[in-house]
């Protein structure tokens, strides 16, 4: 199956920032089939986002103590395979790089074979504190990050 191109890469733009966690399927995140649930899914992705946001200081708490939230406009999920119960899946986070106000993340779920399962991508809009689209300047501390982004000089 080819695999879907859910942002547009501009050649200039720096290289995506990526980040993996692994996570095993409970018992109570399956369907009465027997395979995960694709309401859970979004925990997953959510889980790997977290855990790029916080590595590299650009995390929901970064965005509040910066007076901006990070809402969800747009979530898309391509499902190749079931997850199931008690296996461990690697799930990657990909942050592409966006010159708007706006965080454009795909993801990735392998078993443990390696094999791609599940592919998604979800885009997050920045509000300041009246709940306004931030639509002219980035809150100060990431249009920091993503000067150093641009310039490769991030602590990978």
């Amino acid at each position: 199956m080819p695999r879907v191109k859910y942002f547009k890469t501009d050649e200039n733009a720096p290289t995506p920032l990526t980040f993996e966690i692994k996570r095993k399927v409970r018992f109570d995140e399956l369907d009465p089939l027997g395979i995960m649930w694709h309401g859970n899914y979004a925990s997953f992705f959510e889980e790997a986002r977290v855990a790029l946001g916080g590595h590299y200081g650009i995390g929901y708490l970064d965005f509040a103590n910066n007076k901006t939230s990070i809402p969800l406009k747009k979530f898309y999920v391509d499902f190749m395979a079931p997850l199931e119960f008690n296996k461990t899946y690697t799930i990657k986070a990909i942050l592409h790089y966006n010159p708007a106000a706006r965080l454009d993340f795909e993801y990735e779920i392998y078993d443990e074979e390696n094999r791609l399962m599940t592919t998604a991508c979800s885009v997050h809009l920045m509000l300041d504190m009246g709940h306004n689209t931030v639509l002219v300047a980035k809150p100060e501390f990431f249009e920091n990050f993503c000067k150093k982004w641009r310039e490769g000089s991030l602590n990978a």
